[in-house]
C-alpha cells in the first residue's frame, strides 16, 4: 500500500515537472517514466539533467514505430540499449546501496543475460537480493571493502575528470577546467552517463556555464 501510495506521489511530482515543457504528451511520458524503479525516479527530480535524457528517450520511444502488437513503450526503447548503457544504468542503482563494492557488484550482475539484467533495472526489490548475494560473495572471497572503495573510487574519479575534460573542452574550451571541476561535484552515479549521453553532459554543461557568469564580477571600464 505504501509502496503504491509513493508510486502515485512521484507520478504526480513528475507530472508537474513534464507538463510545462510536454503538455500534449505529458500524462504519457509520465507513464512511461513511471515504468523505471521509485529510486531511479526520486534522483531524477533532484537531477535536471537525468530527467531530460530520459525524457529524450521516452520522446524517441513515442515517435518510433509501433510493432504488429501495437505496443510502443519506454520499456522497449530501453530493451534496445547497449550493453555499456545496461552497465551505466545497473551502476547508478547499485551505488544507491552505499556498499562500498558497487563496481564489483555491478560486474558480478552484468556476467547474466540481458533479460535477467533488464528485470533488475525495474524491480527494487529482486536488485536489492541479488545486490547483498554478490555483496556476501564478494565477504566470502575476503574482498577488503575499504581497499576497494579508497583505492578505485579516487583512480575512478580522476579517469572520469580526465575523460570529462576532454568532451568539455570541445564545447568550452575557455572555460573547460571549471566546468569540469563543477561536474564533478554532481554524485557518482551520473558521471558514468554524462559520457555516454551527449544530451545529458551538454545540459549539465550549460548549467555550469549559467553558474559560472553568475560568479563572474561585472567589468569595469576604466
Amino acid at each position: 500500500m505504501e509502496e503504491g501510495d509513493d508510486l502515485e506521489t512521484l507520478g504526480e511530482q513528475l507530472y508537474n515537472v513534464i507538463h510545462p515543457k510536454h503538455a500534449d504528451a505529458a500524462g504519457k511520458l509520465t507513464g512511461m517514466l513511471l515504468e523505471l524503479p521509485g529510486s531511479t525516479l526520486s534522483q531524477m527530480l533532484q537531477d535536471e539533467a537525468m530527467l531530460s535524457g530520459a525524457l529524450e528517450k521516452a520522446l524517441r520511444a513515442l515517435d518510433a514505430p509501433q510493432d504488429p502488437s501495437g505496443k510502443s513503450s519506454y520499456k522497449e526503447e530501453e530493451d534496445s540499449v547497449s550493453s555499456d548503457s545496461l552497465g551505466d544504468q545497473l551502476f547508478a542503482l547499485v551505488d544507491l546501496y552505499n556498499t562500498g563494492c558497487s563496481r564489483k557488484i555491478t560486474g558480478m550482475l552484468l556476467e547474466q543475460q540481458k533479460e535477467v539484467i533488464l528485470n533488475l533495472l525495474s524491480d527494487s526489490t529482486l536488485l536489492e537480493e541479488q545486490v547483498k548475494l554478490a555483496l556476501k560473495t564478494l565477504k566470502e572471497q575476503n574482498v577488503e571493502e575499504t581497499d576497494v572503495s579508497d583505492s578505485s573510487d579516487a583512480d575512478d574519479t580522476e579517469r572520469l575528470g580526465e575523460r570529462l575534460y576532454s568532451l568539455v573542452e570541445k564545447m568550452d574550451p575557455g572555460h573547460a577546467n571549471n566546468i569540469t571541476g563543477m561536474l564533478l561535484e554532481m554524485t557518482p552515479a551520473t558521471l558514468p552517463q554524462l559520457l555516454t549521453d551527449r544530451n545529458l553532459l551538454e545540459v549539465a554543461v550549460r548549467k555550469a556555464q549559467a553558474a559560472l557568469e553568475t560568479l563572474r564580477p561585472p567589468f569595469k571600464n576604466t
